[in-house]
C-alpha cells in the first residue's frame, strides 16, 4: 500500500508540473496543414515556442533539433467537436459518469467547466489516437437544454479547460418533443419561452416570483424599478427558467455564445434556421442534421455550420428516413461548412476513418463525397474554426498553437497510428490504462500465473 501510495502521489506530482514547450523541426515529412488542401511531399514543420513557426517544402531556415519524419505523415492534432471526453470512463458506472443531468433542477446553467477530468482514461486513449483538442458537453436530458460545453486540450497536465462556457447546446426534433412534453410544437414553445426570457432578464426588465429583479453580474435581488407597471410585476410569476438558467442563455440571444442545435430532419432542420428571425442575433451551428442535404441551399444561405454524423447511412428513425452517406459531400458541394462527428459522442477517436470512408465515397458512382484534403479538414480546421479557434486549431500555419501529430501511414487510413503527439509544442505520453493491459496480456505463457502487477 505504501509503494502504491508514493506511485500515484509522484504521478500527481508529474501532472502537476507543466513541461516546457520545445523547439524543434520534423524535416523529410509528408505535411498536410489541415486547411482543406493536399499534403506537402518532403514537408518540414517548425515548432516554436509552443506554436507552429514554419511550415514548407525542403529544408527550414535556421538552426533547430531535428527529427527526421522518414517520409511519415505529419499533421496538425484532430479536433473533436461535441464530444463527452473528460466526463466519464466507465458508462454503466454512474458515479463515474457526468455526461447528463437528468434529475437537475437546472438546464442551461449546467456548466462543464468544474467537472472535465483531465486525468480520465478516456482523454489518455483518444490523446493516443491522434486528438489533440476538443469541445465537450452534457447532452440534453432533464430538458431540452444540455447545458454550456467547453473547449479543452488533452494535454497531460491538470489543466485541460482552454475556454470555459464555450458554446450552449438544444436538442429539437423527436428528442426534444419527448422532453419537452411529447411533441416538436412543444419544444418550440419551450425554446422562444427560453430565449424571451434570457432576452428580458440580460436587460434587468424580468421580476422573479419574489418581488425583485436580479442583478445578471452578482445574482442578487435589486429593489423594483417603480416605473414598471403592474402588469409586469404580474409576469414575474410565469417564468419557467430558474434565474441561473436565465443567465446562462443571455449570452446567446446577445449573439456572444453560439446555440448548437441538435435536429436531424429537413423540416425541423428549416424550423432552427427560422429561429434566427425572431431573434436576428442568434449564431446558430446545426449538429446533426442527417438530412441536411435536401436543404443544403437553404443552410449555404443562412451562413449556419453544421457538425454532421459521418457515418449516417440509414433511416435509424423518422426524422433520419432520407439519411445517406452522401449528406456531407452534398453539403459540403452546395458550400455548407461542415465538420465530421462521431456517431457516438464517447468514441471521436474514430473520426479520421469517418473521415476516410468520406474519400472513398468518391469512387462509388452517384455518390458524393470528399477529397482527400477537404475530409482531413473536416476533422481539423473546420471543427476548430465553428469552435472559435479558426487559424489557431486544427491547422499547422505559422501561429497556430503548436499541436502536431506524426502518424505511421496515411492518417485516414484505418490502420494507420500516431508514433507522436506534441500539444502546445510539448511531447505527450500515449500510454493508457488499454496499452497497459494490452501490453501485461500480450505474454501468454501460463506457467507465471497469476499475473502480478507491476508495482
Amino acid at each position: 500500500m505504501m509503494r502504491l501510495a508514493t506511485l500515484l502521489a509522484t504521478a500527481a506530482c508529474a501532472l502537476a508540473t507543466p513541461a516546457a514547450a520545445q523547439t524543434f523541426a520534423v524535416t523529410n515529412a509528408t505535411v498536410a496543414t489541415g486547411d482543406g488542401g493536399e499534403p506537402i511531399e518532403d514537408g518540414y514543420v517548425v515548432v516554436e515556442n509552443g506554436a507552429i513557426a514554419q511550415v514548407g517544402r525542403g529544408t527550414p531556415s535556421g538552426n533547430y533539433s531535428v527529427i527526421d519524419a522518414g517520409g511519415a505523415w505529419v499533421t496538425p492534432g484532430i479536433f473533436a467537436t461535441v464530444t463527452n471526453l473528460g466526463l466519464w470512463d466507465v458508462g454503466a458506472v454512474s458515479e463515474s459518469n457526468d455526461s447528463r443531468a437528468g434529475n437537475s433542477p437546472f438546464s442551461a446553467a449546467l456548466d462543464v467547466a468544474p467537472v472535465v477530468n483531465p486525468a480520465s482514461q478516456h482523454i489518455l486513449v483518444h490523446r493516443a489516437a491522434g486528438i489533440t483538442r476538443a469541445a465537450t458537453v452534457t447532452m440534453p436530458s432533464a430538458s431540452i437544454f444540455g447545458g454550456q460545453g467547453a473547449l479543452i486540450d488533452l494535454g497531460a497536465d491538470l489543466q485541460a479547460i482552454s475556454r470555459p462556457r464555450a458554446f450552449q447546446v438544444v436538442t429539437l426534433g423527436e428528442r426534444g418533443g419527448r422532453i419537452a412534453g411529447g411533441s416538436r410544437a412543444a419544444t418550440h414553445a419551450l425554446l422562444r419561452n427560453a430565449l424571451r426570457e434570457a432576452g428580458s432578464y440580460g436587460d434587468g426588465a424580468r421580476i422573479p416570483a419574489g418581488g425583485a429583479r436580479a442583478d445578471l453580474r452578482t445574482g442578487d435581488d435589486l429593489p423594483i424599478d417603480p416605473r414598471l407597471t403592474g402588469r409586469e410585476t404580474e409576469r414575474a410569476g410565469d417564468a419557467l427558467l430558474t434565474r441561473f438558467d436565465a443567465a446562462a442563455l443571455v449570452p446567446v440571444v446577445r449573439g456572444e455564445q453560439p446555440l448548437y442545435v441538435y435536429v436531424e430532419r429537413a423540416s425541423d432542420i428549416r424550423a432552427a434556421l427560422a429561429l434566427t428571425q425572431e431573434f436576428p442575433r442568434l449564431e446558430l451551428v446545426l449538429v446533426g442534421a442527417s438530412e441536411g442535404w435536401l436543404v443544403a441551399d437553404e443552410i449555404a444561405a443562412a451562413g449556419v455550420p453544421v457538425i454532421a454524423d459521418g457515418l449516417d447511412d440509414l433511416p435509424a428513425n423518422f426524422e433520419e428516413l432520407a439519411a445517406t452517406q452522401s449528406n456531407i459531400g452534398r453539403m459540403v458541394k452546395a458550400g455548407v461548412k461542415v465538420a465530421i462527428n462521431a456517431a457516438a459522442m464517447e468514441n471521436p477517436r474514430n473520426l479520421n476513418q469517418y473521415a476516410g470512408n468520406l474519400v472513398a465515397l468518391t469512387r462509388i458512382p452517384g455518390a458524393d463525397g470528399l477529397s482527400w484534403g477537404e475530409a482531413f479538414a473536416a476533422i481539423t480546421s473546420v471543427p476548430a474554426s465553428i469552435s472559435g479557434m479558426g487559424g489557431k486549431a486544427g491547422v499547422l500555419t505559422p501561429g497556430a498553437t503548436g499541436d502536431l501529430v506524426i502518424w505511421d501511414g496515411d492518417p485516414l487510413e484505418v490502420g494507420a497510428m500516431p508514433v507522436k503527439v506534441y500539444i502546445d509544442g510539448i511531447e505527450q505520453p500515449l500510454d493508457s490504462h488499454q496499452s497497459r493491459l494490452r501490453d501485461r496480456y500480450r505474454d501468454l505463457d501460463t506457467s507465471d500465473l497469476p499475473k502480478g502487477y507491476d508495482w
